[in-house]
């Protein structure tokens, strides 16, 4: 049997009906591997690059709801010592948002680069068990019924077909996924010839981001922590194509005219040309193959969403995986990957890029436009708050039957616990969290549900019993004490039911 490119696929090797293949080893696929090698389900992770972590980072910011997840999974707490926190992110000219007043545990962008983010990741992923094979491409996929075959080719150019329940996509912009399973990538170029170089500067920046466009000219430089600078800039004067000659001399020309000086920069160890798109694929999911991050979206660096977008579809996907693969959820849980993932990232599409449309303003009711917004967001604050909020992450929902509780579908903060825990801190098994009011003791009645539950009570005086999923969102909720069978029907409904032997 051929794959969706022509490659012969053979299908009549070891099948496995329970395991999960995962092509990408971004930030995006390492987490969703770490998430299913922890509940124990079999994961391998093709990635065609060598084995090593990349300094050529290309995102550089954790906003709040990703460090939330990254808390959740035990990790946060390294990459805030490794990191550097920054409390106003500032998107261009004298628009910043404030973000001491957010509420979350991290209220603050923690500057680092991508690849630590990626070795954090990738060691709690070997940890936990997940298979890599590095240097190794996808050259194919066929699915039926019952599982997906992948067609691959190793480092030393032998062929081999692996078979799994689901596929994951998580390859990128060009991904090989997305285009055996025939989705097209609609959208457009944003920005062309944006250059990029990673350099030494003999002045140090006075802020930990510098960003700024004025005129025909944009500008952004970021700290790797070695070192070096990453400068990303351009000049709407000088479209060319990518594969155009870059020199020191013209990045720093750019970062004059943005920044008003080139911070003395020199000795790049990387320069380049570059094109941003806004591109999203219909669907996130064709039958058992699922897309993920940069692979089912991409957009403007602007706002610093990109990593952070793809790390919360990923949070988002792995434990309805794990559900459906551990039997404890029909499968029709993994349809909803698309209809709470694929608006958000519609919304992280239109919003950075009309940042950069406004960043980039040239006529004078665009400038008009961008002096009204950055009033608007420095001075009203529900302006501001939705801005913060949209930005960092925290202030998505998703979408919830009608006539339940209107905490259904929202984040849960990080609340404490009447044990003295975190909320997050109790989610790091991957269960699903349930807390009651304090000195209520639970039901006897209720069907325990050991591997997939964790109980707990508020800390405050709270009423409402509330039930989290393992992404940090509310699942159910009621504001009064619900009788036996409600609340064990609740838990059946997003648990599944208790083992036989359990129930009496």
């Amino acid at each position: 049997m051929t794959g969706t490119n022509g490659n012969p696929i053979d299908t009549t090797g070891p099948t496995d009906h329970t395991g999960v293949i995962v092509v990408g080893s971004g930030p995006t696929g390492l987490l969703l591997a770490g998430d299913l090698a922890t509940a124990g389900i079999p994961v391998t992770v093709l990635e065609k690059r060598p084995r090593k972590i990349s300094n050529l980072s290309r995102a550089f910011a954790l906003h709040a709801r990703s460090l939330e997840q990254l808390d959740a999974r035990g990790l946060a707490d390294e990459l805030e010592a490794t990191g550097r926190p920054l409390d106003r992110l500032r998107l261009f000219g004298r628009l910043s948002i404030d973000l001491t007043a957010l509420p979350s545990r991290f209220n603050h962008v923690l500057v680092l680069p991508q690849y630590e983010v990626e070795k954090a990741l990738a060691r709690r992923a070997v940890e936990a068990g997940a298979g890599f094979r590095y240097d190794t491409e996808m050259t194919g996929l066929v699915q039926d019924a019952d599982g997906v075959t992948v067609g691959t080719r190793g480092p030393d150019g032998r062929t081999e077909s692996l078979r799994a329940a689901y596929v994951v996509g998580a390859d990128g912009m060009r991904s090989a996924v997305r285009g055996a399973i025939g989705l097209p990538f609609p959208g457009k170029s944003v920005i062309r010839s944006v250059v990029l170089a990673d350099v030494q500067l003999a002045e140090q920046p006075d802020e930990l981001l510098t960003v700024s466009a004025v005129g025909d000219a944009f500008a952004f430089l970021a700290p790797f922590g070695d070192g070096y600078y990453r400068v990303i800039g351009w000049h709407r004067g000088h479209d060319v194509p990518d594969t155009e000659p870059l020199d020191l001399a013209e990045v720093k020309e750019i970062t004059r005219l943005a920044l008003g000086r080139d911070y003395g920069m020199h000795d790049a160890r990387w320069m380049s040309r570059f094109h941003s798109d806004e591109r999203q694929a219909p669907a996130y999911r064709v039958g058992r193959v699922f897309l993920a991050g940069d692979a089912a979206h991409v957009h403007t660096p602007a706002g610093g969403q990109g990593m952070n977008t793809g790390l919360q579809d990923a949070a988002n996907l792995s434990w309805k995986l794990v559900s459906v693969l551990a039997g404890h959820a029909d499968p029709a849980l993994l349809d909803t990957y698309q209809s709470e993932r694929h608006p958000v990232g519609k919304a992280v599409l239109r919003s950075s890029g009309g940042l950069v449309r406004l960043a980039m303003a040239k006529r004078p009711w665009t400038r008009a436009a961008r002096a009204g917004l950055t009033g608007l967001v420095s001075h009203v604050g529900p302006a501001r708050r939705k801005a913060t909020a949209q930005v960092t992450g925290i202030g998505y929902r998703y979408p919830a039957p009608r006539g339940t509780h209107p905490l259904t579908g929202t984040r849960v903060p990080d609340v404490r616990l009447a044990d003295g825990s975190r909320l997050y801190e109790a989610l790091r098994d991957g269960r699903f969290v349930l807390i009651t009011p304090a000195h209520e003791p639970f039901s006897p009645e209720l069907p325990p549900h050991p591997d997939r539950l964790t109980t707990a009570h508020w800390a405050s005086a709270r009423r409402t019993t509330l039930l989290v999923r393992p992404d940090g969102y509310a699942a159910w909720a009621s504001d009064t004490a619900p009788d036996p069978g409600a609340l064990r029907s609740a838990l059946t409904a997003h648990l599944g039911p208790a083992p036989a032997r359990q129930l009496h």
